[in-house]
């Protein structure tokens, strides 16, 4: 049997002859940060390298390195979107799309609305869903075996019973659902000032997009369920999860923990300022 040398055997492989030697230079490290890295996405089976690094307050490099060598990845994938036919063919309306001039530095001025879809027992249901654009976190939701104007409404009356306010603006798309006469009496009611994404443009509303494209993912197939209480218990602990427990990563931390911070923040400052005014009027006061 003919010998093979270890130039040849690095030639066939097409890497370099010292590759061959190579070893890990880091392998009880990388062992434990492997360990760490299957417990975050243990809890959370959605997470990719970027929320992964998060959790574990570290830099996202080591973190790709060793999920890439180990073969770690969360499980992604696409379902089918249902087209609604009655909106394909109607005009635009002349409602103005504020996210282009407003981004908002404190709750509760914009709010987001949309709502998604679930095949469950041969039919499907639906779930809306109102975001708070500041904090990103759900501020209300319904679900409902139809798509109807009712469905956003509902939604819409639980942020408002859950936050006990209103918003400045609520955004949406020109879904037939949201540009409905019973539905911008409910917004004219409230005071709220409506605003839509431009026809056949979802990145105009990529707050919701992107919720629902991860929101679905989690929830994983439905239909593991006996029954719909179950999916609906189901959802509403996902939501739960994404409001308190997720890492949002625009934020950096989950939606309500990014609340919290910015009204402690929020606190803060008017004492102070209204600490400076006291000063200011005692101070004249004593001249």
């Amino acid at each position: 049997m003919e010998k093979t040398t270890k130039t040849a055997l690095a030639k066939e492989l097409g890497i370099s002859r010292a590759a061959l030697y190579y070893h890990p230079k880091k392998p009880r490290s990388d062992e434990e940060l492997k360990n760490k890295i299957i417990a975050v996405m243990t809890e959370h089976p959605a997470y990719g390298h970027r929320r992964v690094a998060m959790a574990l307050s570290i830099n996202k490099k080591p973190v790709i390195r060793v999920m890439n060598n180990n073969g770690l990845r969360p499980k992604i994938r696409r379902g089918w979107r249902p087209t609604k036919p009655e909106d394909l063919n109607r005009p635009e309306t002349r409602v103005e799309n504020v996210l282009k001039v407003l981004c908002p530095i404190r709750p509760n001025v914009v709010w987001a609305g949309d709502f998604t879809y679930l095949w469950f027992v041969d039919r499907f249901w639906y779930v809306a869903t109102v975001i708070d654009i500041h904090t990103r976190e759900v501020v209300g939701w319904h679900i409902a075996n139809h798509h109807t104007t009712a469905l956003i409404m509902d939604a819409f009356s639980d942020a408002l019973r859950r936050t006990k306010t209103t918003p400045k603006y609520f955004h949406s798309d020109q879904g037939s659902e949201y540009v409905a006469g019973a539905y911008e009496s409910l917004l004219a009611e409230s005071d709220v000032i409506p605003s839509h994404s431009r026809k056949s443009s979802p990145w105009q509303n990529g707050f919701q997009e992107s919720f629902y494209s991860q929101f679905k993912l989690e929830l994983g197939n439905v239909n593991r369920f006996n029954h719909l209480g179950e999916m609906i218990e189901a959802i509403h602990q996902q939501i739960t999860y994404y409001n308190h427990r997720r890492i949002h990563s625009a934020l950096k931390m989950p939606p309500l923990v990014f609340k919290n911070i910015q009204l402690q923040k929020n606190a803060v400052h008017n004492t102070t300022i209204q600490n400076q005014f006291i000063y200011s009027f005692e101070t004249r006061k004593s001249v």
